[in-house]
């Protein structure tokens, strides 16, 4: 990255990652202050910074450049409190994901600025910048920048709370505000069908023993995911204490009564009736311990590869399946069955909304076809035209 200092030290330019326009830095009263010179040319940002640092001073002088905290110092005191008040309540991994968001990606490119400074101009700047910067050369999903403005958000929800800023900048995209709502990639009945026939049919195929008992592992994870809806990181870290088979007076039908620990902490799932045998098997072949996971392997490769085998990998709108698809697949197939839509996002673990916009919404069966093609019953004309007379 180019740098340039100039005023014996209190000035540094320099360029940031792809962007054109030089970035600048001042040091006046023991603090750092950093600004956009949105100059390309090396002279002309020159001018600039040390017309800035001259105001700068100035405002320093009279008392009028106010000293306040950072984003760093804000995204700092953010880690803290969010690890510490949602212990237990999110996933380490959800956590991390903040860390990872502000580490690599935010604070880089607003950490050394003044909290009042991230406005929604500033926010704008930053989408443009990571999309303009990114190092595969393929800009980063919108779902993937959503998810850094949402840490960023935190982050200045943070200062407001301590007082550090007085309001909460306007963070939300000038345009496309809302987006496509996309169908989640799930297998339909007669695609699940063939998929677990695969699955079947892979254990038969197999010779050796450890192969064989991978095939018959990934056989029994298939039809254990489409059966609970549970999502993979969850599944993989359920051990066997966790798991009870229970005899359900409501349906009259053996189910399995699994304790979830996940991306909402700890909640419970109550599995439909051809998760029992699945889960039987993966006993019998194991003879595991209580604290012994269900799933130990991941078995990734295999499964990808009996996909692309079946031609299953992908949807038609070109979305890749992967083992998530397993859980969208549960909720659509209850979907279709009728079930309640409340109850299947208690069992799932999330809302509502979330199962009305990316699956109800797809589902066929949950349209009444008896409830919209109504008709209207035309009633008798109440006012009939006055006979015509003929008079000679």
């Amino acid at each position: 990255m180019p740098s340039h200092s100039y005023a014996a030290g209190k000035i540094r330019i320099y360029k940031r990652g792809r962007s054109r326009f030089w970035q600048c830095t001042a040091f006046v009263g023991g603090r750092k202050y950093r600004k956009s010179t949105h100059e390309d040319n090396l002279i002309a940002a020159r001018e600039f910074a040390e017309d800035w640092l001259l105001e700068l001073q100035g405002r320093h002088r009279t008392g009028n450049l106010k000293h306040e905290k950072t984003v760093n110092e804000a995204a700092e005191q953010f880690v803290i409190e969010y690890e510490t008040i949602t212990q237990g309540e999110r996933s380490p991994a959800w956590v991390r994901g903040h860390k990872d968001r502000l580490r690599l990606h935010l604070l880089p490119f607003f950490g050394d600025l003044g909290l009042s400074e991230v406005t929604a101009g500033k926010a704008q700047e930053y989408r443009m910048h990571r999309i303009q910067t990114s190092s595969t050369g393929k800009p980063p999903a919108r779902n993937t920048i959503h998810n850094e403005i949402v840490t960023l958000r935190q982050v200045l929800k943070t200062a407001v709370r301590h007082g550090w800023v007085e309001h909460l900048a306007d963070l939300s995209p000038p345009y496309k505000t809302q987006g496509k709502i996309s169908h989640r990639p799930w297998f339909s009945p007669k695609e699940y069908k063939q998929l677990y026939e695969a699955t079947r049919r892979r254990i038969t195929e197999q010779k050796n023993g450890l192969h064989k008992r991978h095939a018959k592992d990934l056989h029994d994870f298939v039809l254990f995911m489409a059966n609970t809806g549970l999502r993979p990181d969850e599944v993989f870290t359920i051990q066997h204490r966790d798991v009870d088979i229970v005899d359900d007076e409501a349906t009259n039908e053996t189910i399995l009564e699994i304790e979830v620990r996940g991306k909402r902490g700890i909640g419970y799932c109550k599995s439909m009736p051809n998760a029992v045998r699945p889960y039987q098997r993966i006993v019998q072949r194991n003879k595991p311990q209580p604290q012994d996971k269900v799933f130990p392997t991941n078995h990734r490769k295999m499964f990808n590869a009996l996909l692309e085998r079946e031609g299953l990998k992908t949807t038609r709108d070109g979305k890749k399946r992967t083992a998530y698809s397993l859980r969208h697949t549960y909720i659509c197939l209850r979907l279709m069955e009728g079930a309640d839509i409340y109850q299947i996002a208690k069992n799932c673990r999330t809302s509502v909304e979330m199962i009305e916009k990316y699956y109800a919404a797809h589902i066929k069966n949950v349209i009444d076809a008896a409830a919209v093609n109504v008709r209207r019953v035309k009633p008798k004309n109440l006012n009939p035209p006055e006979p015509v007379d003929d008079f000679d």
